[in-house]
């Protein structure tokens, strides 16, 4: 008989753990698994993904963050209809969900999905410290708990969650869509005015504290000093204000017509395939990183703060130094500029390291054995 299970997400707009959901739901074995995935608030653009693969979603049209009552019955009745095997969150709002839920489906399998590390929440107002602390606290209700990454792991044992129920498994990366594709990126640089010998270093990622965009452009002012042949291109949607703050810093770095500001794309492989080198800059909090994953498989070399996973991603592949520190991050971002054509650093070998590690196949095989024994233990 095939399992049912639920996935609980608070949306499906762009984002990593969006997008790791996503790939999962569609490549577990539909041979064992009948799926659903359930979300907070409507408009979602990756939504069409699952709708397009035959995988049930259900949105529970939440209006605000007080409306509380109303969402909570309509989720309670989605589940009573279903009868999950297994109810598996996404996030700290959505584990939370599932945990009060488990008194009401004592047969159902409780998992949370944690992906973040070494959070600081002076950017986050006071419910998301309270989410946070009422984890720690019910994390030791739940079946399972599977993390994305060491880093991740460590931070939540040492903030008291169950050590005998943690579980780390890393991203899968579809490296059937994010794969070489140098025309994709012709198009692209093309359509940004970027010059066949110009080098362009991208930041990837939503405009956020957690990111470290003012590292990234302080390293691209220091770089500019150097070399004229430099662009920097910054990818991802966030805050307004905290975009502003950004493009200010740009401007009085002197840099605002070497960077472009480019908001959500659904393009991403053309993207990366755009790019002579990815950059994450990320200060802290970075569990395991999508975007490091996804260049990779587009043969993209990495340079990358030493934050969350992002050093064990790499491997061999790239360049790691110490986060919040733009002089090393631009001393980096030179010494790979000038290895970048070695056969360390060629495409074929960067992407390999995706394949054999972080794959799909992967990521799903994983789950599935953990759900599978955790169920049967």
């Amino acid at each position: 008989m095939k399992k049912k299970i639920v996935f609980v997400i608070r949306d499906l707009g762009y984002g990593g753990a969006q997008r790791q959901l996503i790939t999962l739901a569609k490549n577990l074995d539909k041979e064992k698994f009948i799926v659903t995935v359930i979300f907070f608030y409507a408009d979602g653009l990756l939504q069409k993904d699952l709708e397009d693969n035959n995988i049930e979603i259900v949105c529970l049209e939440k209006r605000e963050r007080w409306d509380i009552f109303r969402f909570f019955w309509r989720f309670f009745g989605h589940l009573q209809r279903i009868q999950p095997d297994w109810l598996h969150g996404y996030l700290s709002e959505s584990n939370l969900l599932t945990i009060f839920l488990k008194p009401f489906f004592p047969s159902t399998f409780i998992f949370w999905g944690i992906r973040d590390s070494n959070i600081s929440f002076d950017s986050y107002d006071w419910l998301d410290r309270l989410i946070f602390e009422l984890e720690c606290l019910l994390s030791r209700f739940v079946d399972l708990i599977i993390v994305n990454s060491h880093a991740g792991q460590a931070y939540h044992l040492s903030h008291g969650f169950p050590a005998n129920k943690m579980v780390v498994i890393p991203n899968g990366i579809d490296t059937e869509r994010f794969q070489l594709d140098l025309e994709a990126g012709l198009v692209v640089r093309t359509e940004w005015g970027i010059l066949k010998d110009t080098i362009l270093i991208g930041l990837v990622g939503r405009l956020d504290p957690m990111k470290d965009h003012p590292t990234f452009l302080k390293a691209a002012a220091l770089l500019c000093k150097e070399r004229e042949d430099v662009r920097f291109v910054c990818v991802g949607t966030g805050s307004q204000s905290y975009g502003q703050e950004l493009y200010q810093l740009a401007k009085e770095l002197g840099i605002n017509e070497k960077v472009i500001w480019v908001g959500g794309r659904a393009d991403m492989p053309a993207i990366y395939n755009a790019l002579d080198i990815t950059c994450s800059s990320s200060g802290y909090g970075e569990g395991f990183s999508n975007v490091i994953g996804e260049a990779m498989a587009c043969g993209v070399p990495c340079v990358v703060t030493n934050v969350g996973d992002s050093a064990w991603i790499i491997g061999d592949t790239g360049v790691v130094v110490p986060p919040s520190n733009p002089e090393a991050l631009k001393t980096g971002i030179t010494s790979l500029i000038n290895v970048i054509s070695s056969e360390d650093y060629s495409p074929s070998h960067i992407r390999q390291r995706i394949i054999s590690d972080f794959s799909v196949f992967n990521l799903s095989l994983k789950t599935q054995n953990a759900l599978l024994s955790k169920s049967l233990s």
